[in-house]
């Protein structure tokens, strides 16, 4: 007999892993079983919660206390004071009850009330490893409808009316790519789900995966269904093992229940899905790359037409959509297109996830309506800027997007809204950048990601990404002239307009939108040999002001290569033939000293 009446959900995500989950649970299990309580209280590691800035986190089922920042020294104290006495321990939560009488749950902090959980509704929730829990908050009720209910084409016609759009990157319409599939002549077909995921930034799609694997699997037996596929592949890159991990359990137990396989839920639909572990190559989040990597070869890009859907892995039709994509599928069929449909704007429609990281208090995965603001993500949702530093710029769709400076912070989470700042929404990475930011930098760092990952197919790509993280390391080292300013601007639409695949074709945005907004950077670096954000070391002479200096000594006592002269009541002194230029120093000092 069951005995089990509390469950703590703790974040089992990559995240949470990486910041001490795993020896939390150790303890807190060791203190549990020492106090008896193994079969009262239960344990499970969920996927991502989401808030990792506040990881490792756990949630008291059905009490809804939510704690955070947990280290297995604070096992026997949740186990002595929460547990045995029921008084929850004030200072892992959040923020400090108004009263004894006020336990502050999860919907009463900023992160998460200001959210919408449509994609991640089962984040945090369940036992991503126990298809149980899953089915039991409607999991896989979208495929027994799809598949029982439901004509291809009335399941391609609700995603029509729902309004998704592939949320992998340029947003082309789902329903219109499945209609396409579905009316391409032939007996074989394929459903590919990209998850592949390698901006900077990015981790939406990894933990959607690690939270929740059976939404995907369900979002790709409805779309089996709707092209007539048998056939299913996940393109998972191998960095991310417990992804891969948590689907192939999915995987195993789907089939097991008779959800994939043979005569799926007694219907006579047969679908197979099976995982492909890329080897990390960016390019192979391409469609017609990531198809040539499944087949065993290189994985470059082609030209199209003709287009997946009509002619895509192994030459026969095939849609390929990513995580988040599929994941919202099985929610359309079981509540409607129109239901869907009723939130977000007049051309994107829903919610979207996004990867919040960089230069922000609230680290973490977020979903909001499409409709709402930069802004409110940024402040509302992520806290604002540590250090009470100022907001500058905010990356989006990664090394394709581009930057979004503060006067454009109103701008709501639309595909041509975003467009028309100079970025795009692409998969969903968002890294804030605060005023210490060389955007000058910035756009060296993302063409250097381009030029590095370039398959080296086409040769706009292939030379022209490398003559742009020429031209902008010859600026950041102090070496910029007034001519380059100008190669810049006329050769990035040339690499836009002439290369092969997306990549090449978004890759220069990230030089065009700080050339947009933050041109006077790159003025002040190759006119007066200056970095603005005292970020480029080639520019930096590393001097300390001493009428700011207030002898306090941090700056000595960080130097890694003593470097620094200084003793009591001294202004320090840096010994600039010792210096490394590693910013260090710059850093530690709260004074801005540091010249």
């Amino acid at each position: 007999m069951n005995t089990t009446r509390t469950q703590l959900l703790l974040c089992g995500g990559t995240g949470c892993h990486s910041t001490g989950a795993i020896a939390f649970k150790e303890s807190l299990a060791l203190e549990l079983k020492k106090n008896n309580l193994s079969e009262e209280i239960r344990i499970i590691e969920t996927g991502c919660n989401g808030f990792c800035a506040v990881g490792p986190v756990m949630l008291v089922q059905p009490e809804g206390i939510f704690y955070q920042e947990l280290k297995p020294k604070d096992a026997p104290e949740l186990v002595e004071e929460h547990f045995l006495k029921g008084r929850p321990v004030n200072r892992l939560f959040y923020t400090e009850p108004a009263s004894k009488e006020t336990i502050p749950d999860m919907n009463s902090i900023p992160f998460f009330s200001h959210q919408q959980f449509w994609v991640m509704r089962n984040k945090g929730l369940i036992d991503p490893e126990v298809i149980d829990e899953y089915i039991a908050r409607d999991g896989y009720f979208g495929v027994a409808k799809a598949l029982q209910e439901m004509t291809p084409e009335q399941i391609v016609e609700e995603i029509k009316i729902s309004g998704l759009r592939g949320r992998g990157g340029a947003g082309f319409p789902t329903g219109i790519k499945w209609e396409f599939a579905q009316k391409s002549p032939g007996d074989i077909k394929y459903v590919l789900c990209n998850a592949d995921e390698g901006d900077p930034g990015a981790f939406m799609d990894r933990s959607i995966l690690e939270a929740d694997p059976h939404a995907v699997l369900e979002g790709m037996i409805i779309a089996a269904k709707a092209i007539n596929s048998h056939q299913g592949y996940i393109y998972c890159r191998s960095e991310y093992p417990l992804a891969v991990k948590r689907l192939e359990i999915a995987i195993r137990q789907a089939g097991e229940y008779g959800l994939l396989g043979k005569n799926i839920l007694d219907t006579g639909f047969d679908f197979e899905i099976d995982i492909y572990e890329g080897a990390g190559a960016f390019v192979c989040g391409e469609e017609t790359a990531l198809m040539r990597s499944i087949e065993g070869k290189r994985g470059m890009p082609r030209p199209r037409p003709p287009f997946p859907a009509h002619k895509g892995l192994w030459e026969k039709p095939t849609i390929l959509n990513n995580v988040e994509t599929l994941a919202n599928i099985s929610q359309i069929i079981l509540n409607g297109g129109k239901w869907y449909s009723s939130i977000g704007t007049e051309t994107s429609k829903g919610t979207k996830v996004f990867a919040l990281s960089g230069d922000v208090n609230n680290i973490g995965l977020v979903e909001v309506p499409m409709g709402t603001s930069l802004r409110t993500i940024i402040y509302d949702i992520g806290g604002g800027i540590p250090n009470k530093k100022k907001f500058k710029a905010v990356q989006l769709g990664g090394p394709s997007g581009g930057c979004v400076p503060e006067e454009c912070l109103d701008t709501l989470v639309d595909y041509e809204a975003i467009a028309k700042v100079g970025a795009i929404m692409g998969s969903g990475g968002a890294i804030v950048m605060d005023e210490n930011t060389c955007m000058v930098d910035m756009a060296r760092f993302f063409m250097d990601f381009v030029q590095d990952e370039s398959c080296g197919k086409c040769t706009p790509c292939r030379e022209g990404t490398r003559r742009l993280l020429q031209i902008l390391e010859k600026i950041c080292d102090g070496k910029g002239e007034p001519s380059d300013i100008n190669v810049l601007e006329e050769l990035s639409p040339v690499i836009k307009s002439s290369a092969l695949c997306g990549l090449g074709q978004t890759g220069p945005n990230p030089v065009l939108s700080t050339l947009r907004y933050f041109k006077d950077e790159y003025i002040a670096h190759i006119y007066e040999k200056k970095c603005p954000a005292k970020r480029c070391v080639s520019l930096l002479k590393f001097e300390v002001d001493p009428d700011l200096c207030k002898k306090c000594g941090l700056c000595f006592k960080a130097c890694p290569t003593e470097a620094i002269a200084w003793k009591k009541k001294t202004v320090a002194v840096i010994d600039k033939d010792k210096c490394v230029k590693c910013l260090t120093c710059y850093a530690k000092c709260k004074f801005d000293a540091i010249m």
